[in-house]
C-alpha cells in the first residue's frame, strides 16, 4: 500500500498547471480512518488530482516537515466511537495553525457506519473554530465523495485567492524543483539546453 500511496501523490506533469491540483493533509490520531480514504479512493471517490498527505508519527510536525507545508487544505479526522480522538483535535489543530495559519480546514466525523446516532450529536469544536463538519464512513463510502468534492472546491478557491506569503514562497519552490527535474530529465535523455543569454 505504501507504494500505491506514493504513486497516488505524484504530480502528473501534464496536469501540473491545472488550477485544480490540490494537496490535502489528513490530520488526526492513529486508527481514525485517514488511510481508509486512500483505499476507498480506488473507485474514484478521491479525484486523481487530489493528493492526500498523511503525516507519519504521533505528531503533526513529523508530516508537516515532509509534505504538509504544501497542503492547501486540511481534514481534521476523528473517530465518532473514540472520544479521545475528538479531544485530541485541539492539539492537531493548534499545530496545523502553527505551520499553516491560513489554509481552510474541514472537520470529519468518521466511522458513522458503526453508530449512525452520532450524526445527531453537536460537536462544539466545529462551532468554536467555524469549521464545516462532515459525517462520513470511509469504510462504506457514506458522504466520502461529497466530502472530497467540497474539499477540492474549497482548496481550489483558496489557491486562487490566497494572499499568504508562505503560499507564494512554496509555489516558487515547487516551480524551481520542477524546472530542475526537467533539466535533469533532458540531460538524461541526451538533450542539451542552450544556456540563457
Amino acid at each position: 500500500m505504501a507504494g500505491d500511496r506514493t504513486k497516488h501523490c505524484e504530480l502528473d506533469q501534464e496536469k501540473y498547471d491545472a488550477h485544480d491540483n490540490v494537496k490535502i493533509i489528513c490530520l488526526g490520531d492513529s486508527a481514525v480512518g485517514k488511510s481508509k480514504f486512500l483505499g476507498y479512493s480506488r473507485p474514484g471517490a478521491v479525484p486523481e488530482h487530489a493528493c492526500l498527505l498523511l503525516p507519519q508519527g504521533s505528531r503533526l510536525h513529523h508530516g508537516m516537515k515532509q509534505a504538509g507545508h504544501w497542503a492547501v487544505l486540511a481534514l481534521g479526522v476523528f473517530d465518532v466511537q473514540r472520544k479521545i480522538t475528538y479531544k485530541n483535535l485541539g492539539t492537531w489543530y493548534a499545530e496545523l495553525r502553527e505551520f499553516r495559519p491560513e489554509i481552510p480546514c474541514i472537520l470529519v466525523a468518521n466511522k458513522i457506519d458503526a453508530d449512525i446516532q452520532m450524526t445527531q450529536k453537536n460537536f462544539s469544536f466545529a462551532k468554536k473554530f467555524s469549521l464545516p463538519l462532515y459525517f462520513v464512513s470511509a469504510a462504506d463510502g457514506t458522504n466520502v465523495v461529497k466530502l472530497f468534492n467540497d474539499a477540492i472546491r474549497l482548496a481550489v478557491a483558496y489557491k486562487e485567492s490566497s494572499q499568504d506569503f508562505m503560499d507564494e514562497v512554496l509555489q516558487e519552490l515547487e516551480n524551481f524543483k520542477l524546472e530542475q527535474k526537467e533539466e535533469g530529465d533532458q540531460e538524461q535523455s541526451g538533450v542539451t539546453k542552450s544556456p540563457s543569454p
